[in-house]
C-alpha cells in the first residue's frame, strides 16, 4: 500500500483557493457556492483569476490557468483548493505544475470530473485528496447530504455512508485505501505519469453523457491494462444522462455493462453509489483506508482516520 498523507483539517478562518482550471465558469453559479464556504462554513475565500476570464471553452488560456493554479499551490497560507468546475482542461496543465512547494506545505484539493487528473497526480505524490462537490454543483438541488458530506472531510469529521442494495452487488467485506474518479479519465490517464496503481485498493468510478458502446470500451481499456483484475472492491457511481444508439441498440444499460467486465473476479461490488454527476455526489477521500461492507441488506462505507493507516 503506499504511504499516504493527509494535509491539515481545516478550521474557522482558514484561507481556502476557489478557481477554475479546465472550462468557463459563470461566476454568477459560483456565488452561492463562495456564500456557503464563507458564512456557513467559516472560511477566508481567495478567489483565483480564472474565476473572472473566458477563452474560448476554457476559463482561460493554458498558461493562465497554469498560473492560478500554480499560485494557489505555491500560498502557504492557503489550506485547500476548491475547483469551481470541471469540464475539460485538467489534463492540459497538470504535467506543468510543481509541486514544490505543494509538498513544503500540503493542502486538500478539492474537485470531480475533469479534476480526477490533478487527484490522481496529488495521490501519486502521497497526499489525500477529496472527489467531491465543486462551488458550482454544491449548492445545486438534492446537494444537501453531498455538501456536509465534504465539510465533515474536510473538517476532520470522517464520513461513513449506507447505501441500499443493488440487485448486480457482490457481497463482500475489505479494508483498503479508496482511488479512481471519472471512467474517461482514468482511462485517458492510463500510460502517462498520472496513471494510477489499482493493485490492492478499492476503486470508485462515476461519468456522465457516454455513448454506452464507448462505457464498454473504457472497461474494456481498464481491464486489459489490470486496472481491475486486483482490486480490493469495486464502487460504481452514477452513470449519468448516458447513450445509446438509436437503432440496433447496445443492448445493456451501464450497470449491466460495467458487471459484464468484472464479473470473472471475486471481490465485493456495488452498484448505485451516491458519487458523480448528480446532486447527491458524497465526498470521496482518494488515498484514504476506508472499510467496504456490502450485504444483501445494502452497503456501508467507512472512511477511518489518518492513525488506521499504520
Amino acid at each position: 500500500m503506499n504511504p499516504i498523507q493527509f494535509p491539515a483539517f481545516l478550521k474557522p478562518g482558514d484561507r481556502v483557493g476557489v478557481l477554475a482550471p479546465a472550462s468557463i465558469v459563470k461566476y454568477d453559479d459560483i456565488v452561492p457556492g463562495i456564500k456557503l464556504f464563507r458564512e456557513q462554513w467559516g472560511l477566508e475565500v481567495v478567489e483565483g483569476k480564472t474565476l473572472h476570464t473566458s477563452y474560448n471553452q476554457f476559463s482561460a488560456s493554458d498558461a493562465d490557468r497554469l498560473a492560478d493554479v500554480q499560485e494557489m499551490l505555491d500560498d502557504p497560507s492557503i489550506k485547500a483548493i476548491i475547483a469551481a468546475r470541471g469540464g475539460y482542461g485538467c489534463s492540459r496543465i497538470v504535467d506543468k505544475l510543481d509541486f514544490g512547494q505543494f509538498l513544503q506545505n500540503p493542502k486538500w484539493i478539492v474537485g470531480f470530473s475533469d479534476l480526477t487528473a490533478f487527484l490522481s497526480r496529488t495521490y501519486q505524490l502521497g497526499f489525500a485528496s477529496i472527489h467531491a462537490p465543486m462551488a458550482k454543483s454544491i449548492t445545486s438541488a438534492g446537494s444537501e447530504v453531498a455538501a456536509e458530506s465534504l465539510r465533515q472531510m474536510l473538517f476532520g469529521e470522517l464520513p461513513e455512508y449506507f447505501v441500499p442494495s443493488h440487485v448486480l452487488n457482490r457481497t463482500g467485506q475489505v479494508s483498503a485505501q479508496v482511488v479512481g474518479g471519472n471512467l474517461c479519465l482514468l482511462a485517458h490517464l492510463i500510460g502517462s505519469e498520472t496513471e494510477i496503481d489499482t493493485n490492492g485498493k478499492i476503486l470508485f468510478i462515476e461519468d456522465i453523457n457516454e455513448y454506452l458502446y464507448n462505457l464498454d470500451r473504457m472497461m474494456i481499456q481498464l481491464r486489459r491494462s489490470g486496472k481491475l483484475s486486483n482490486l480490493a472492491g469495486l464502487i460504481v457511481g452514477q452513470f449519468t444522462d448516458m447513450k445509446d444508439n438509436s437503432s440496433p441498440t447496445f443492448g445493456k444499460d451501464s450497470n449491466e455493462i460495467i458487471a459484464e467486465h468484472v464479473a470473472e473476479f471475486g471481490y465485493p461490488v456495488c452498484f448505485d453509489f451516491p458519487v458523480g454527476h448528480v446532486g447527491d455526489n458524497r465526498a470521496m477521500g482518494v488515498g484514504m483506508h476506508a472499510a467496504l461492507n456490502v450485504t444483501g441488506d445494502g452497503v456501508h462505507l467507512k472512511f477511518l482516520s489518518h492513525s488506521a493507516l499504520v
